[in-house]
Formats: structure tokens, sequence, C-alpha cells
């Protein structure tokens, strides 16, 4: 059984790990995976064809423990410890629920220190007991209980007081006073571990097509020689097509993989006639996971040939290994109007297919149909995914509609000229 300590409006926490508010959702999982013979039965829980109405849940089913994050931003909103009975808590080192010990109101009370009187739902014949940052929800001994404490207001609830002897049904902790209203955090320091990330990523475009990329970068930057001045900074990198190694080494560090390509599965769509013959060496990539970027380089030139965007979508056959991102595509769309004016929009992570098709236009030609598949294990789960190509952009379309991944391809290294008008944007 865990014995795991409650820190109101920040974490849930064990010696050697804690889930923090705010927390990205591949590094919970990375807790999970690395003491998977203590916290077994991990049920992922999201909606497969509305990925962005509800929120991701991870259910540790064996220690009566949800972890809710928010289905945008991917970061830790609330935990639910939904299942008393299948773990041990503490506060400031003092255990209020043990199978000793049971987590009454008066228990809470001795633990927590005196708070306003219970907000009594009918609908859910529940008492809850609100902190800031933390909520317990206690439940009725009976129905026949129900009617002595049912309020007579026409909201239907009310301040009450919390029958003697009534037990914790769940806790809750989060950010802020409501439970309701609670948003994701930022993501604390003690998450960062050495990594940056990205907080949004525009793409840069001219007339022709994308130029490169604008990335404002997340850090955990300190003092000189001070761990106790750690802060988050923010810092802003543009990389092009075009741009060597050395450039995109010095602007965002190094990668966390270089992948050589063995094989190309495009390549049979490309109209090249020297498709057929194999090259001596391979193009490779820089994949910066905690980015949501790939970075192709030429294996003649070493120079960018190409970047990947990625979503993280569950369902997708990717999906975890690189964290979300937030990317936007900046487009200038020629209105049907007699006048014929010109307008911006913007395409985003979490843009549908059939509102990209509204604004760029349907692509001639049929989709590439994409099978991932590894060696080790050659089924796929999650089914095929679609690649349409559209203004040297290929967007994998997933079979929800939602996007799985954006694929920019350039023309080689601009001039100052084009540079300085990316920049201007």
């Amino acid at each position: 059984m865990l014995d795991l300590e409650v820190v109101p409006e920040r974490s849930l926490g064990h010696e050697q790990w804690e889930f923090a508010l705010g927390m990205p959702l591949a590094q919970a999982i990375s807790i999970l995976q690395k003491h998977c013979r203590i916290i077994k039965n991990v049920q992922v829980l999201y909606s497969e064809q509305m990925p962005l109405s509800h929120d991701l849940i991870l259910n540790l089913t064996q220690d009566g423990i949800k972890l809710l994050f928010d289905a945008c931003n991917q970061r830790l909103k609330v935990i639910e410890v939904y299942d008393l009975s299948k773990v041990k808590l503490k506060y400031c080192g003092v255990h209020f629920n043990t199978q000793a010990i049971a987590p009454t109101i008066e228990q809470i009370d001795q633990s927590f220190g005196a708070t306003h009187p219970g907000v009594y739902n009918a609908a859910e014949q529940l008492f809850h007991l609100n902190f800031r940052g933390l909520s317990f929800s206690f439940q009725l001994d009976s129905w026949n209980e129900a009617p002595k404490y049912e309020p007579n207001f026409a909201h239907g609830l009310a301040s009450l007081q919390i029958p003697h002897g009534a037990t914790v049904k769940r806790m809750y902790i989060y950010t802020g006073n409501n439970l309701q209203d609670t948003k994701a955090p930022v993501m604390p320091l003690a998450c960062f571990l050495g990594n940056v990330y990205a907080e949004c990523v525009d793409v840069l475009k001219n007339g022709a097509g994308p130029l490169g990329l604008r990335l404002r970068i997340l850090t955990a930057g300190c003092g000189p020689g001070v761990m106790a001045d750690a802060k988050v900074r923010a810092v802003e990198r543009n990389i092009y097509f075009g741009d060597s190694c050395q450039d995109v080494l010095s602007a965002l560090g190094s990668p966390h993989k270089v992948f050589y390509k063995s094989e190309d599965k495009m390549k049979i769509h490309s109209p090249s006639p020297h498709k057929q013959v194999p090259s001596k060496c391979n193009d490779y990539f820089f994949n910066y996971f905690t980015l949501g970027v790939d970075i192709l380089f030429d294996s003649t030139t070493h120079l960018v040939k190409k970047f990947v965007l990625h979503t993280n979508f569950p369902g997708h056959y990717n999906f975890n290994i690189y964290h979300r991102c937030d990317f936007k595509i900046p487009l200038v769309i020629k209105k049907e109007a007699a006048d014929a004016q010109w307008e911006d929009c913007i395409l985003t992570t979490y843009s549908k297919w059939d509102q990209i098709q509204e604004l760029l236009g349907h692509p001639m030609e049929k989709p590439v149909v994409l099978h991932r598949s590894s060696s080790a294990n050659n089924t796929n789960p999650f089914g095929s995914t679609f690649c349409f190509g559209l203004q040297r952009m290929i967007f994998e379309v997933m079979q929800n509609n939602h996007i799985a991944s954006v694929t920019l391809y350039g023309a080689p290294r601009p001039n100052s000229r084009a540079r300085a008008e990316a920049s201007a944007h």
C-alpha cells in the first residue's frame, strides 16, 4: 500500500517521487513506468472522438488515485483520491488515513484545522469540505440522513455542519479555491530537470511558403552558482531552412536523440527518376522531445531541410514520445468577394482537418496512407493516418479529424531579405 504525503495546492508524493500540479503528462507516465513494480494496473482514459473536450486521465486502479490532465496543455490539473481504503495518507508527516486511522470529519478537523462549514450536494448525497487547494467529500451514513440536512434554498446548496462520524469518500488536490474553476498551473521548477520546453512555436512564412520556426523556449535558469535563485526564463530562438547543425545546436542545445533514416517510405511518391537509387549516406533527425519538434538535416550538406511538429494527441502511434508542440501557422487567405480582399488566418495545434481544408482548399491528390509499426511489435492498435500535402506542408490526419503532425518543407537557406521579412513578422 502506498504511503503518500498530501501538500495542498501542490502535490501528492512519496519519498522517492511526487505527482506535482503543473507536471507534464510525460513526466507522470515516466514515474509510473519507473515504479511499475509498486504502482500497477494504470489506465489511460481519454475521448477518442473529442480529445480536447475531456480531461486526459491516468487512473491508478490498484491505488484508488486519478491524475487529471488538462486536455490542451497536457499538464496535471487535479489529483483525485477516490478510494481511501487503498492508500495511506499523511499531512505534515502525520497520518490522517491508514488502516488503523479512519478519515472521519473529526480526524480531518484535527489534522487540517478549522475551515468553513461543509457544503451539501443533494444530487451526489455528499458533503464537501473545502480548504484552499484541497477538498474532501464525505458520504452520508444512510439515505435517511439526507432530509435532515436537505437545504431549503432554491439553488440546492447550503453551508451546513457535517454529521459526526462521517468518513471521507474522495479527496481532491488542485490550485486555487474552487475545484470547478481550477486550471493546470504553470510547470513547477522541479519539473524542468535540465530540459527546455516550448511555450509556443510560430511558423515563419512568406508568400512562397514556410521559412522556419520561431520558438519561445522556457528554461529553469539561475544566477551564477546560486541554485536558490533559480527561476523560469523565457528566450526566443529562430531556426531556418538551410541552417547548419551548428546553428541549430547553438540555438536549441543538444537534441535528446539523433535518428538516422534507414528508409524513406515517402520516396515512392517522389517524381524524381532517381528515387530507386540507394543513397550512400542517410539523412538524420535531431529529435527534441520536450519541444515536440524534429529537425531533418541533409546527409550531404548538413543543412536543415525539414521540420516536423508533433501534436501528441492520445490515440496516435507516437503518443507520449513527444510533448505537445503548441504551434501557430499564419495564413493569408483571399476572400471570394467581389473586392477580393485578403484575410489573415492562423492554423494551430487544435485546428481540425476540415477547418484547414476550408482555408487552404482541398488537396488535388489522394492522401498517402501511413501505417506505422515497429519490428518488435508489428501491430498498431490505433490504425492508419492520412497524409495530405498543401503549400509545402504535409498534414498527418488522424481518423478523428485531428492533426497528428505537420511536416514543413522549405527552399534552401533564405537570403538576408527573406530573413529580415520573416523577423519583421
